[in-house]
């Protein structure tokens, strides 16, 4: 072997082939309007279980009041389970049907 053959292969970089990486499917979270849990309870629910503002609380829920239906946010499916969970926990616990739902995005 000569001098610049061996040098030469020192040099070499073997790549290792990349694993495509999938980022994970998002899941909607969706309140549905009813007769009878309070406008209230509905920002209270958004304030505290998706960390709405206020603002953003109360526009939400007057979707969800004159359009039947909100969307609360995008999240993992565990994520958006466990959102729905705490939402229905409260709710019940405090005499209301609210409702909520996941979809697919």
């Amino acid at each position: 072997m000569g001098e610049g053959e061996k040098t030469k292969r020192q040099t070499e970089v073997l790549e290792k082939p990349r694993s495509a990486v999938k980022t994970p499917s998002l899941y909607k979270v969706i309140l549905h309007n009813d007769d009878y849990t309070t406008m209230e309870f509905v920002v209270q629910i958004l304030e505290t279980v998706f960390q709405k503002t206020p603002a953003e609380a109360h526009r939400l829920m007057m979707q969800v009041h004159t359009e039947g239906y909100g969307v609360c946010g995008a999240y993992t499916y565990e994520v958006a389970e466990t959102k729905v969970t705490q939402t229905h926990e409260l709710a019940r616990a405090s005499g209301y049907p609210l409702l909520a739902s996941i979809e697919e995005e």
